[in-house]
Parts: structure tokens; C-alpha cells; sequence
């Protein structure tokens, strides 16, 4: 069976909420890379796991990014050149990501479609996958390690409650 991962606790603000996002960024760009290597898996199951990378990174993931990109971005830029410069990072990246990000999303189309093709798209599938994955390791952890605690350490309560409320309502929007 190709797994996903275990879930975490509910979260408490927005930090924690965005390292969730990252958590499955993490768990569905793996999983991408399982699906290129398995080999003796039902179809049904190469087809069900395609089917989630693709609804993760052409759903959640855009989420995500407005996330960082609308409610982040903006109440944090200006307050720190180095913050600065990471946030100009994370925001170059995540565009960066787009060529790769639409190939998966393709392949895991396809693979949902004729899970039979999985030897046809093996080689391009773990090519992406395996890219994916190294892209966003960096960029997540240079998110974690420079962005995520300015949020709790720069912004006063009010903000971090509003950016709270601004990703649920994007999870809820149609």
C-alpha cells in the first residue's frame, strides 16, 4: 500500500496551520515519488494515489501559496531586510515551482485516468517527483526557519488571529 502519513494535532494559529500545509507538501511530493517506484501495486491503488498528488497540488497547494503570498507577504515585508530577502526568496520560489508542479499535476492526471501507464510515465513521473522534492524540502525549511517565526515574533496577536481566520477562509471558499 503506498501511505501518506499520520495526522497532528489541531492547530493553534496560523504558524501552526501553515506547518501542516508544509507536512503535506512534503507527504504528497513523496508520495509522487512512491507512486514512480512501485512496482507489484494494484492499479486501483497506483490510480487512488495519483488521483490524491493531483488534487493536492492543483487544489491545496494554490492555497497555500495565496496564503503565504496575500496574508503573509504583506504584513511582514518592510520590517527586516533580512526578512525581506526571504520572503523576495519564497515568493520567487514559489513561481519557480510552477513548471514542475503543472508536469506532476499532469502525470498524476493520467496515472488516475490509466494507472496501466505507470511504466509509460515511471522515468518522467520520478524525474518531477524527485525535483519536487528537493525544491521543497529547501523552500519549506528556509520558510521555517526565517518567515514562520517572524510571524509569531514580529506581528502582535491580532494579526497572527487575522491571518488565522483569512487561511481557514480560503479552505472554505467554493
Amino acid at each position: 500500500m503506498i501511505e501518506i502519513g499520520s495526522r497532528r494535532p489541531a492547530p493553534q494559529d496560523a504558524v501552526d496551520l501553515l506547518l501542516d500545509c508544509h507536512t503535506r507538501i512534503r507527504t504528497f511530493s513523496r508520495l509522487a515519488s512512491r507512486i514512480a517506484e512501485a512496482r507489484g501495486v494494484a492499479e486501483e491503488e497506483i490510480a487512488d494515489s495519483a488521483a490524491r498528488v493531483r488534487r493536492y497540488f492543483s487544489v491545496a497547494l494554490p492555497l497555500h501559496v495565496a496564503d503565504e503570498e496575500e496574508s503573509i507577504l504583506p504584513r511582514l515585508v518592510g520590517r527586516d531586510p533580512v526578512l525581506d530577502a526571504a520572503l523576495a526568496r519564497m515568493e520567487a520560489e514559489h513561481d519557480g515551482h510552477d513548471e514542475d508542479v503543472g508536469r506532476l499535476i499532469a502525470l498524476c492526471g493520467a496515472l488516475a485516468d490509466a494507472p496501466a501507464s505507470l511504466s509509460d510515465l515511471r522515468e518522467d513521473l520520478g524525474g518531477v517527483a524527485a525535483r519536487l522534492v528537493r525544491a521543497f524540502d529547501e523552500h519549506l525549511r528556509a520558510e521555517e526557519e526565517a518567515v514562520f517565526p517572524a510571524l509569531r515574533g514580529l506581528l502582535p496577536p491580532a494579526e497572527r488571529d487575522a491571518i488565522f481566520a483569512e487561511i481557514r477562509a480560503r479552505r472554505r471558499s467554493p
